[in-house]
């Protein structure tokens, strides 16, 4: 009985265990496919990541290019508009100089005249500093392009401060007498030099000067105090005008800064003058500041230029030297009409004798048949330009040229070298000192006096 129960279980049992191994087996399975399922998971999700950050990447990457072409684009605009604002300026300069140039001409004619009239003397005086007034104004939009563009290059020398203080304040002194300002100079008795360029430093000081005296009321007083020291020299241009207020010294040498443009205080100027000062001094290698107590309480800009008590000896005029010399022949060559005949007019009256011509063929048949000392020579000819007519008459005559003068209205430093290397002894901006054109003149009747003795 129990033998037979035995027999009939043990069936059982063994379809029991097959069965839990089946099941084992299977639970094997689908732990592997979940285990496999999961990595799988991880991999597909590191892949996604992987493709994400590649596509980030890419994305950047072309976003990088982009933003440089941009960038390259932007640049290559601004130097483009760089040069056409500064071609711009140079024609605009031009353009105005033109009309100007005639205009100084005739007032130094008109000054020459005897006369007992005060209002022609106060005409002349007015008309005078008014073209000195445009003028500079055309210089400092011109320099203020090239302070921007780092073009300005420095002529330099050993100057002393009565040198260039005393040319500045003499530009300013007509202004100052109009206002009835007292304009007061401080210098050293000893010599005190600084390795700069005369024509810039002269710049520097009249801009200083000017603006004082556009912004002292009628009847103020403006002082200029020359300090040397042991290898600085220290110029203060002080007034007791109206003053500059505390938030606005720090911008005061900013281009276009005008600390008030309301019509109550309009003074002129275009707020660039003060830039130019700065980047010119920068570039002597001193600095510049401006000080006030406020609105109403003056105002003190302070230049410091590195400095020597030792120059080159200065030569003394000899007796000959210092007569009045005789006239000398002058050919002047200028398309512009007006220009041409006031400055012919102003020539003759220094005692020259004056050919001229109108356009560029013309004068330079005009130079080899009456054989002039000095040219004056535009540079914008009709026919021939001032540049070819200098290299002919340089090619056919030699040694034996004359002086070569360009009287131009584009006053760039570039165009100043270019007229040089074109055979040009000397290069003036329009509208010409006719004072330091008479000089000129004079400085070379002298030479050629020296020559003939």
């Amino acid at each position: 009985m129990s033998s037979g129960a035995r027999g009939e279980g043990a069936p059982q049992d063994a379809s029991s265990e097959r069965e839990e191994a089946l099941r084992r087996r299977e639970d094997n399975v689908a732990t592997r496919e979940a285990s496999a399922a999961a990595r799988g998971d991880v991999a597909r999700t590191q892949w996604d990541t992987l493709s994400e950050s590649l596509v980030d990447s890419r994305d950047a990457n072309e976003h990088l290019v982009v933003a440089s072409l941009q960038s390259q684009a932007r640049t290559e605009v601004a130097e483009d508009t760089n040069t056409r604002m500064n071609e711009f300026l140079a024609m605009l300069s031009h353009e105005l100089r033109n009309p100007l140039a005639p205009i100084r001409n005739a007032v130094a004619i008109l000054a020459r005249v005897p006369s007992d009239d005060p209002r022609l003397s106060w005409c002349i005086a007015l008309i005078g500093r008014q073209v000195t007034q445009m003028a500079r104004l055309l210089d400092d939009l011109l320099d203020v392009a090239r302070v921007q563009s780092g073009k300005v290059a420095l002529q330099k020398r050993s100057v002393t401060t009565q040198e260039f203080i005393g040319q500045a304040v003499e530009s300013c002194r007509p202004l100052a007498e109009a206002r009835q300002q007292q304009l007061t100079v401080e210098l050293p008795p000893e010599l005190v030099f600084v390795d700069g360029d005369p024509v810039r430093l002269v710049q520097v000081f009249a801009n200083l000067i000017n603006n004082a005296l556009k912004y002292t009321a009628v009847g103020g007083r403006i002082v200029v105090r020359v300090q040397p020291g042991d290898a600085e020299l220290v110029v203060r241009v002080q007034d007791n005008g109206r003053g500059i207020a505390a938030d606005a010294l720090p911008r005061v040498f900013d281009l276009f800064a005008q600390e008030d443009r309301s019509l109550a205080h309009a003074q002129g100027g275009l707020g660039i003058g003060l830039t130019v000062v700065r980047r010119l001094v920068e570039l002597h290698g001193g600095s510049v500041e401006a000080t006030s107590a406020g609105l109403g309480r003056g105002a003190e800009f302070i230049v410091r230029l590195p400095s020597t008590r030792d120059g080159p000896l200065a030569s003394r005029a000899s007796p000959e030297s210092a007569r009045a010399p005789k006239g000398i022949r002058i050919a002047v060559i200028e398309d512009n009409v007006d220009a041409n005949d006031s400055l012919c007019a102003l020539l003759q009256l220094a005692g020259h004798e004056v050919v001229s011509a109108y356009d560029g063929p013309s004068g330079l048949a005009l130079v080899r048949s009456s054989r002039p000392q000095i040219v004056l020579c535009d540079i914008g000819l009709p026919g021939m330009d001032g540049f070819a007519i200098a290299a002919r008459l340089r090619d056919e005559m030699g040694a034996a040229v004359p002086t070569l003068v360009a009287i131009s209205g584009y006053g760039r430093a570039e165009d100043a070298a270019r007229a040089i290397e074109s055979g040009f002894a000397v290069h003036l901006t329009k509208p010409v000192d006719p004072a330091a054109l008479l000089r000129l003149a004079a400085t070379c009747a002298e030479r050629i006096a020296g020559e003939s003795s």
